[in-house]
Formats: structure tokens, C-alpha cells, sequence
């Protein structure tokens, strides 16, 4: 991970979460699953007016009560605390009760309505034989609240069939207006403005549109008693908006290495003009030439201080005012330049940058092969080495003032393609390798599937030596920032590769006489047709290694 000399913000501790359960009662209606929700207090503390889901904070009751509730094998001593605590919950709030009769049945709203929502319901539980029914509970979801937030809370989101015959009605003091409604619509009612819901809610709401029953959602989390997703979103500016993103989201790797604490700081709007600072040694300047293979365009980065000067990874197209404004970012004192690969929009801009400077720095990567392009064409005044180390070293003492930058051959998106490691801080430079939000383009003959493979094992391997946190792309957000995700990426990408090639080779064996656009068509009809031409570049290397190794 990042040295914390060199995070831009001052360390800070999140006020702590305090433990809580909340629970999703769901029905099937005539048109799909239907959730039941409850608006809150506009004097509650905590997110007033919002519809949400019943629940609250775990009392030391309901972990000395589990003699009342009736448990799954699999439910340990936590779990079954959490679904006690939505129970109560619910019960309290709403009126609905998750419990059974001695004889199995489960309580009818006559039961509930002989129950005191204001006394104690574990209690009144014990008097009438009643045993909660924890085990038809069931875990969906881990939320933790923001770290930015002044309350926080670590809540299960768990899941439940509403009993039937109950009919919930609110206490009229924490929750008002029950209301039973579609995922679909309450996400839509929310977008018109006319029902407010907050961030885990939305995109709890969005997880069950994955779903056409109760039934598979509860199969989907009898499964595993872990939840299916855990979240603690984090929040950035967005047009000078705070903006929350969960983990899946792509802004939140760079969210997590930037303002690792929570502080709402860092401005996700892409621009060209300015720099934009990921850490005390790292900048990132995106160049002017967005498009549908560049993204928001290509990322130059900035590696050093002042006292070291700086190396410039991939200065970008032949754009003179972006290189300029690299330069600046620089100070001049760029001591060396480093072109991840010979693309024309990675390594144009490196002649033009070391003209700027004086003295004139090297030009580091590797020489296009004979199978590149024309327009790819490209000759370092330096070749890398695969592990050759550079490194920059400024006036202080320590290792807090070195910086240096292993190289690691990656063949594969093109012959000459390296990454680089800033070992000090965990970083992985990824170029093109691997992207953020998308796949890279696999364009044969100076691409190769194969050996593009081969260098994601490469480096899922330097990932776990180096202790990577963090993926730099030539395109898009920084990636990474929570539990191993940087090796995530890399796996989910070759994932994702093989799973093509094999849609491409049933498309092959289907159609034997058939073209590459016929190929194309089948083997990506997920993809948007406008897409097709730059699949059939990866299509091809696919088919490529498909015929290799048939003829092993």
C-alpha cells in the first residue's frame, strides 16, 4: 500500500460503526417481488424522510436471547444475534412478527395484535410459547456507512417472506406509511423525486431486479450463509457534487487511494487542462483525445517531488499543448521518459517532451517488433530490461525520498508492451494491459492472445510479490483499494477471456464455413454492433490461439 508520507491528506479515524440488523420483507405479486418499506421520522437522526427497510441497532437483549429463536446449523452465534435484532425491529416498527406456535405454525395477525409493541417481545414470547423464527432469515448484504459520515453503522441487510395474513402497520413514531412496492418502481419513483431513498438502499433495490421470486432470492442466499455482496461506499466530486460509489463502481479504487480515510476531496470530473494529483509522488495528466478505444483519453503519469525530479510514463499522443502541460506539471526536470508501448496514443509525445527539457532526458521501452503497424513504429534511445529498476532519489533521507519503478515484459496487447511497479507505494502502471471499465484490444499480428494471457498470470504473480493495492491504467480511474481487488481485476479479466474465446469457438464449430463477421455476430451478441469492428480485432486473436492449439 501507498507510504502514508506520501497520501495528500492528513490520516484520520472514522467515527466507529455501531452494530445494527435490517431486514427486507418480501412478497410475490402479480407483477414480481415486492419489498416492503417505511418512511422515516423527518426528525430522525439518521436519514430523515428516506423510505427504507425495516430495522435499527442491535440491543444486548438480542444476543442473550437466543434461547427464544429457533436457528439454521449454519448460523453462528453473530448471524443469529442479527436476525433476532431484525425481528424485534420489524416488530417494533411495523407490526410484523417472524415467530411460530409450538405446533409450527407461524403467528397470524390475531397473535400480533394480542402483543404490546411498547413491552418487551422476547418476554411476551416466553409467556405464549412463541420461538422466533431466525432461521427463515437470511443474510443478503453487509453495509458499512460511509466513512465520511458523523453516524455510522455496520448493518446486515437481511431477508425474509412476509408471514401471511399479517398486515403491517407503522408505530407513527421512528416509521410512517407502509407501503409494499416493485424494486423497479420505487427506483423510479425515487428518480422522478417522489420517493426518497438513500445510497444502500438504491442499490439494494437494484440487486433484486436480478430476481423474478422470493423464493430465488432466499435460494441465492441459502447458499452461503456470507453475504452476497459487502459495501462501504465512498464519496467523491462529481461537477463540485459529492458523488457515492460502492466498490464495483469505477471510481472507487481512486477514491480509495486518494482520500483512504473518506474525506470528501478528490474531483472525478475528467479534464485535460490540470493535473490531477493521486498521491504526493504521482500525478496523472489525461491527454485531449477521448474516444471509444481511449476512453476519457490517454493517462500520462507524473512520478517523483521536486527534490527528485520525475519520470513521465507514456507522455501521450503528438499533442504539443498536452505535452506542455506535462512539462509544467514538471517543473521542467523530468529525468526520464518511459513509453509503456509504441501505440500513437502512448509514445508520440516523447520526442516532443524531451525537446522540452534541458538536459534532455532518455527515452525509455521497448522497440516495436516487425509485426507492428506503420503508425506504431518506434525506437527508445534506452531498451528496458525485464526487473530492470529505476529509480529517482531526492534530498531527504530515507526511504520516504526513493522512488523507483520495476519493469515487467508484458507482450500481448502489443509485442513491446511493458507495465511498471512503483515498488515503495504497491502501485502497478498497467498501460494498456489492463483498463479500467473495459477490455483491452487484442490486435494480431503484433498482438497476441496468448501471450497476453500469459502476462496477466505474469502480473497476478508481481501483484501478490509486490503487495499491489492499486492499478494505474493508461485509461480510465485508478483501480483496486479493498481486499485484494487489484489481483481481482486481473483474474476477472482472464476470466472474461476465456469465456469469449469459448463463446467464439462454439460460434466456430457451428458455423465452420462461416466468415469472421459471422463469428463475430454470435460470439458477441452482448456486445453493442457498433462495437464489432474493434471485436473483430480481438475475435481474431482469439481464433488465432483457438487454431494453435488445435494443432498441439
Amino acid at each position: 500500500m501507498p507510504r502514508s508520507s506520501q497520501c495528500l491528506h492528513p490520516a484520520r479515524t472514522p467515527v466507529p460503526a455501531r452494530a445494527a440488523a435490517t431486514v427486507l420483507l418480501l412478497r410475490d405479486g402479480d407483477q414480481g417481488i415486492e419489498v416492503l418499506m417505511t418512511r422515516r421520522a423527518a426528525d430522525a437522526s439518521f436519514a430523515p424522510g428516506a423510505y427504507v427497510f425495516p430495522g435499527g441497532a442491535i440491543d444486548a437483549a438480542d444476543s442473550t436471547s437466543h434461547h427464544h429463536a429457533r436457528r439454521r446449523p449454519t448460523q453462528d452465534e453473530l448471524q443469529l444475534t442479527q436476525a433476532i435484532a431484525a425481528i424485534r425491529e420489524s416488530f417494533e416498527e411495523l407490526g410484523v412478527l417472524l415467530a411460530r406456535h409450538p405446533d409450527g405454525r407461524m403467528v397470524d395477525q390475531h397473535t400480533v395484535a394480542e402483543l404490546d409493541r411498547a413491552q418487551s417481545l422476547f418476554r411476551q414470547c416466553q409467556q405464549r410459547g412463541l420461538t422466533l423464527a431466525a432461521d427463515e432469515v437470511f443474510l443478503l448484504a453487509r453495509w458499512i456507512t460511509d466513512r465520511d459520515l458523523a453516524r455510522r453503522f455496520d448493518v446486515p441487510f437481511l431477508v425474509a417472506r412476509m408471514p401471511e395474513g399479517q398486515i403491517p402497520v407503522a408505530d407513527e413514531s421512528e416509521q410512517f406509511e407502509p407501503v409494499w412496492v416493485r424494486p423497479s418502481d420505487a427506483l423510479a419513483r425515487h428518480r422522478a423525486g417522489g420517493f426518497f431513498i438513500i445510497f444502500p438502499t438504491i442499490r439494494t433495490l437494484e440487486h433484486l431486479l436480478d430476481y423474478a421470486s422470493v423464493e430465488a432470492v432466499l435460494q441465492a442466499c441459502a447458499a452461503t450463509d456470507l453475504p452476497l455482496w459487502t459495501s462501504c461506499p465512498r464519496a467523491g466530486l462529481l461537477a463540485g457534487r459529492e458523488a457515492r460509489y460502492m466498490e464495483h463502481d469505477l471510481p472507487y479504487g481512486e477514491l480509495a487511494l486518494v482520500c483512504p480515510d473518506g474525506q470528501i476531496l478528490h474531483p472525478l470530473d475528467w479534464q485535460h487542462e490540470a493535473p490531477v494529483r493521486l498521491l504526493r509522488n504521482v500525478m496523472r495528466l489525461t491527454a485531449p483525445n477521448p474516444s471509444p478505444m481511449t476512453g476519457p483519453g490517454t493517462n500520462s503519469y507524473l512520478i517523483g517531488e521536486p527534490g527528485s525530479g520525475y519520470m513521465a510514463i507514456d507522455p501521450g499522443p503528438a499533442d504539443a499543448g498536452h505535452v506542455r502541460r506535462l512539462w509544467r506539471a514538471a517543473n521542467g526536470d523530468i529525468r526520464m521518459i518511459v513509453c509503456t508501448h509504441s501505440h500513437p496514443d502512448h509514445s508520440p509525445g516523447a520526442a516532443l517532451l524531451q525537446a522540452l527539457c534541458h538536459p534532455e532526458p532518455p527515452i525509455l521501452g521497448l522497440p516495436s517488433a516487425p509485426t507492428a503497424r506503420a503508425y506504431s513504429a518506434f525506437t527508445p534511445d534506452q531498451v528496458l530490461q525485464n526487473h530492470e529498476r529505476l529509480r529517482l532519489v531526492g534530498r531527504g533521507s530515507g526511504a520516504d525520498s526513493t522512488h523507483t519503478l520495476e519493469v515487467l515484459y508484458t507482450p500481448g496487447h502489443a509485442a513491446n508492451h511493458v507495465c511498471l511497479v512503483l515498488l515503495e507505494d504497491g502501485l502497478l502502471f498497467s498501460g494498456d494491459h489492463v483498463l479500467c471499465g473495459s477490455t483491452t484490444v487484442v490486435d494480431p499480428p503484433d498482438g497476441d492472445m496468448s501471450a497476453y494471457l500469459d502476462s496477466l498470470d505474469l502480473l497476478r504473480a508481481a501483484c501478490e510479490r509486490h503487495s499491489i493495492g492499486f492499478i494505474l491504467p493508461a485509461h480510465g480511474h485508478v483501480m483496486g483499494g479493498y481486499d485484494g481487488e487489484a489481483l481481482r481485476a486481473i483474474e476477472h479479466l482472464k476470466t472474461h477471456r476465456l469465456k469469449r474465446e469459448a463463446k467464439i469457438a462454439a460460434a466456430m464449430r457451428a458455423q465452420p464455413d462461416g466468415s469472421a463477421h459471422d463469428w463475430v455476430a454470435a460470439a458477441y451478441d452482448d456486445v453493442p454492433q457498433a462495437m464489432w469492428p474493434l471485436a473483430m480485432r480481438s475475435l481474431l486473436a482469439h481464433v488465432a490461439r483457438i487454431q494453435s492449439q488445435a494443432l498441439r
